[in-house]
């Protein structure tokens, strides 16, 4: 379920100290309910979590597409990523996240961890359009019980990546999030125990 902004912005998260002059894009409440010690799970499900290699058609298809666009057009070449066209965000981690553990490497793109704690996960991508962070954090919600919460931030690369943004914005809401949030349900149930594998 899509969230309004505040659901990030009003909490107390870490990622706000190093991406102020990121904009937020989308704010998404995940399928994914646990106990407090449950957030590692998640962030290793998602980190997990590979689109490109989805069980659903469509999800697959777009990503291959993305991917080959992305190398006909040069879009992902290194001299466009993390250390070249932009400065890493660990550049601006303070010290006590810089020290903490990283965190997985995400398996979707390339995505590299930035850090890891006890309820927030964030790691960065960089491409000729955007410089992009995935967040994920575990919100409370009464009784003991939590949920996932994901968030994606961008700086846009000028205008080539102002467009690209606008260009995947009806995908990403039509096809896209519908898709990934069901894919992200099924396999935490599984890895839950709540479903059989393979359902």
């Amino acid at each position: 379920m899509k969230l309004p902004d505040g659901a990030h912005t009003s909490r107390p998260w870490r990622i706000h100290e190093i991406t102020p002059d990121f904009d937020l894009e989308d704010v998404w409440a995940l399928p994914t309910p646990g106990e407090r010690e449950d957030f590692g799970r998640l962030v290793d499900a998602i980190s997990a979590y590979d689109p490109a290699r989805s069980s659903v058609l469509p999800l697959r298809l777009l990503f291959a597409a993305r991917w080959k666009i992305g190398g006909l057009l040069g879009w992902d070449s290194p001299r466009t990523g993390l250390g070249s066209r932009v400065t890493s965000l660990r550049e601006r981690l303070p010290p006590d996240l810089r020290d903490a553990h990283a965190g997985p490497p995400v398996a979707a793109g390339a995505f590299e961890p930035l850090y890891l704690l006890e309820d927030e996960f964030a790691a960065e991508i960089a491409n000729q359009t955007v410089h992009g962070v995935l967040h994920l954090g575990w919100v409370p919600e009464g009784k003991g019980r939590y949920r996932g919460q994901m968030a994606v931030l961008v700086k846009r690369n000028g205008l080539k990546g102002g467009a690209y943004m606008a260009a995947i914005r009806p995908f990403r809401y039509l096809v896209v999030y519908p898709l990934l949030l069901r894919e992200i349900e099924r396999t935490w149930k599984e890895r839950s125990g709540d479903a059989p594998v393979g359902r």
